[in-house]
């Protein structure tokens, strides 16, 4: 019988979990002090850019299933995953998050969300848990969210003008349902103001890539995952 409850301390390493500093540049999660660590600067995710749900910095990701990955890009980096290796539920329906944090951050209008990535048929349906958030203080707390599969709890974040083959809308139940690809702690919304006039607007090109922001709009600082506990209901 599997267990309904995932529990990662990150007292041996970072179990799976990896950190990712921009476009293409997944990177191995800096562990210290039995903790996860995060410092800015951040790297910008503009793979949702309106029409989509917005630009996001991603901190902390976790793959619930193992990935098709051609470059092997990620497979160097995960060190074994505790959550895939342990065979715990895909269903994310109902299940309740809890997070222990600490840090300084200077949030500039986003917060701490968690994001469920999903593929559903040819497309890969991303939403983020809007209704409920993270604080993140000097000292360690520890705050629990549920997912629950209502959509006025989540934003669907779609998919920028050019990426619409790859990302997709879909409908939360579906999502939580298997949650097949990954769960991610991140920073949303963003404020992305370019450096340099844009003629199309700025959500034509990729921001960091293609043209230089403004980052005194964007948040700076540091956090740190200490523990994170899933349990997950028995649907």
């Amino acid at each position: 019988m599997r267990s309904l409850t995932y529990r990662e301390t990150f007292e041996d390493g970072a179990g799976g979990w990896i950190a990712w500093l921009g476009p293409n540049r997944p990177a191995p999660a800096v562990v210290e002090d039995g903790a996860l660590v995060s410092r800015s600067p951040w790297g910008i995710d503009s793979n949702h850019a309106p029409p989509g749900g917005g630009y996001l910095r991603l901190l902390f990701i976790l793959h619930t299933a193992h990935q098709d990955d051609p470059g092997g890009s990620y497979a160097p980096l995960l060190g074994g995953n505790r959550f895939i290796d342990g065979g715990y539920p895909r269903d994310f329906r109902n299940a309740r998050l809890t997070l222990r944090l600490k840090g300084e951050v200077d949030w500039q209008g986003a917060e701490l969300r968690l994001h469920c990535q999903s593929r559903v048929g040819d497309k890969a349906i991303n939403f983020v848990l809007t209704s409920q958030s993270f604080a993140v203080t000097p000292d360690w707390s520890e705050q629990t969210v549920t997912l629950a599969p209502d959509a006025e709890q989540w934003l669907c974040l779609g998919a920028r003008h050019d990426l619409t083959d790859v990302y997709g809308w879909g409908d939360i139940d579906s999502v939580l349902r298997d949650v097949n690809i990954d769960i991610i702690l991140l920073l949303h919304p963003l404020t992305i103001v370019p450096l340099s006039p844009q003629q199309r607007g700025p959500h034509a090109r990729r921001a960091e890539v293609d043209y230089e922001v403004d980052r005194s709009k964007l948040p700076s600082g540091e956090i740190r995952l200490g523990e994170v506990q899933i349990d997950f209901s028995d649907v």
